[in-house]
C-alpha cells in the first residue's frame, strides 16, 4: 500500500453550469410583441395620415408629394441602415433609436406644420428614415433566432440518440411570429377609425402615433438578446457578397409584390364605382388580411420540401397571376372579390415567406442584414414604379386594363424564380 504522502489527489469534477436563463435562448413571445407594436402603428399611420394631411388643408398635390416622400426615402435608406448589421451595429439599437426618432418627429409634426409646409416635410423625410429599418430589423432577429432554435433542436436529437431517450425541443416558427403583426396591423385598422371618430382627424393622429412609438421603444429597450445572440455581429466579421441565387429570389419577390399595386391604389376606387357598399370594402381588405393570418398560422404544418423558398415564391406569383386576371374579368362582383381577396394569402404571405426563407437559407454571414434590407428596398422600388404606371393606365383605359396589367408583372416574378431555382440546381 502506498504511503498517504505519495497518493495522487483526486482532481475536483468541475462546477456544473448554470441552467439557461431567459436571455439565452430566443423568445418566440418577445418577438412576437415587436412585430405587434410596430405593425400597430403602421395599421394607424398608413391609412389615417393622409386623412390628417387632408385634415391641415393642404393642396392635394402637396399631399401627394409628402406621401410620396418617405417610399423614395425607403427605397434608397433601408439597405443602408440594414447594413450597418453586418458592421457590429446591433438591430435592436436601430429599433430603439428609430422608434424614439419616431416618437421625437411625430409629436412635432403639428407644430412643424403650423409653421410651414417645409419644415413638416423634413420632419417626414427624418420620420420616414427612422421608419425605414424597423420592420426589416425584426425580421432580420426573428430569423436569426429560428435558424438558432433549429441548430439547438438539431443539437438535442442528436444528444437523445445518443442517450437513447427522447428529448422533443420544439423550435421557433417564422410565419406564427410574424403573423402577431397582421392581427396587430388588422386590429389598429379595425380601431384606428373609432379612434379618429372621438378624439378628432387633426388630434388623433399625431397623438396616437406618438404614443405608439414610445410603446415600441420600451419595447424595444426589453428585448435584450431576443434572439438568443444569435442576432450579434461581430464588427471584423468577413462581408461577403450575396449570390446570383438571392439576388434573383429578391427580385422575384419583389416583382410579385409590386403585382399588388393596382389593387393597393385603385382597388378601393374601383370597387366603389362599381357600386360595393362602403361596408363591404372595408370588408374585403380585412378579407384578405385575415387569409394572410390564417396562411401564417398553418404553414408551419405543412411539410418541409413544400416550405421551399422557390416554392413558396412560384406559388406566390402563379396567385397573382391568377388574382390580377380575375380582378381585370369580375372585380364588379361581389362574391368573386370576395375568393379574390382570399388569394392575398399566397399572393402577399406565400411571397412573404418565401423571400424570408430565401435570405435565411442563402445569406451568407456578415451580409444578412444587407440582404434583409435589400428585399425591402427592392420591394419598394418595384412597387413604387408600378404604382406610377397604374396611374398612368388607370386614367387612360380603366381599371380592367389596370388590374389586367399585373398579371405579366407577376409572370415576370415567377420566370425569375425558375431561373433563381436552375441557379441553385447548379450550384451558383
Amino acid at each position: 500500500m502506498r504511503p498517504a504522502s505519495l497518493r495522487r489527489p483526486v482532481p475536483a469534477l468541475p462546477p456544473a453550469p448554470p441552467p439557461p436563463g431567459p436571455s439565452d435562448a430566443p423568445n418566440a413571445f418577445r418577438l412576437a410583441l415587436l412585430y405587434t407594436v410596430v405593425f400597430v402603428e403602421i395599421g394607424i399611420a398608413m391609412p389615417f395620415m393622409p386623412v390628417w394631411l387632408n385634415a391641415l388643408h393642404l393642396d392635394a398635390g402637396l399631399i401627394g408629394g409628402l406621401l410620396a416622400l418617405p417610399i423614395a426615402i425607403r427605397i434608397v435608406a433601408t439597405a443602408p441602415l440594414m447594413g450597418l448589421i453586418d458592421r457590429g451595429f446591433s438591430a435592436r439599437t436601430l429599433l430603439l433609436t428609430g422608434s424614439l426618432v419616431l416618437a421625437a418627429t411625430y409629436a412635432l409634426m403639428p407644430a412643424g406644420a403650423a409653421i410651414g409646409w417645409g419644415l413638416l416635410a423634413v420632419l417626414i423625410a427624418i420620420n420616414a428614415v427612422a421608419a425605414a429599418p424597423m420592420v426589416a430589423s425584426i425580421d432580420y432577429l426573428t430569423l436569426a433566432a429560428v435558424r438558432l432554435s433549429a441548430e439547438e433542436e438539431s443539437a438535442a436529437q442528436a444528444g437523445a440518440g445518443r442517450a437513447g431517450t427522447a428529448r422533443p425541443k420544439r423550435r421557433l416558427d417564422y410565419p406564427r411570429i410574424r403573423m402577431a403583426g397582421s392581427i396587430g396591423f388588422l386590429g389598429a385598422n379595425l380601431a384606428g377609425g373609432a379612434l379618429l371618430g372621438v378624439l378628432g382627424e387633426a388630434f388623433a393622429v399625431p397623438l396616437l402615433l406618438t404614443g405608439l412609438a414610445l410603446i415600441a421603444s420600451a419595447v424595444a429597450y426589453a428585448s435584450r438578446d431576443v434572439a438568443g445572440g444569435a442576432g450579434r455581429v461581430s464588427p471584423g466579421t468577413e462581408r461577403p457578397r450575396l449570390p446570383r441565387k438571392l439576388w434573383l429570389a429578391i427580385a422575384a419577390a419583389a416583382l410579385i409584390q409590386a403585382s399588388h399595386a393596382a389593387i393597393y391604389a385603385f382597388g378601393s376606387i374601383a370597387w366603389s364605382t362599381a357600386g360595393v357598399p362602403g361596408a363591404w370594402i372595408g370588408a374585403l381588405w380585412a378579407i384578405g388580411v385575415a387569409a394572410e393570418i390564417l396562411l401564417f398560422a398553418v404553414i408551419g404544418r405543412v411539410p418541409a420540401p413544400w416550405r421551399s423558398p422557390f416554392r413558396l415564391l412560384a406559388l406566390g406569383a402563379a396567385a397573382a397571376i391568377l388574382r390580377a386576371i380575375g380582378m381585370a374579368w369580375a372585380g364588379d362582383s361581389l362574391p368573386a372579390l370576395v375568393g379574390l381577396q382570399m388569394l392575398h394569402a399566397f399572393t402577399f404571405g406565400a411571397t412573404h415567406f418565401g423571400a424570408m426563407n430565401a435570405v435565411s437559407a442563402f445569406a451568407p454571414d456578415g451580409a444578412r442584414g444587407r440582404a434583409q434590407g435589400t428585399v425591402s428596398s427592392a420591394t419598394a422600388l418595384c412597387s413604387s414604379m408600378a404604382t406610377l404606371g397604374c396611374g398612368v393606365v388607370y386614367r387612360s383605359a380603366g381599371p380592367a386594363t389596370t388590374f389586367a396589367l399585373m398579371a405579366p408583372v407577376a409572370f415576370a416574378g415567377l420566370c425569375l424564380v425558375g431561373f433563381a431555382a436552375r441557379v441553385a440546381r447548379r450550384g451558383g
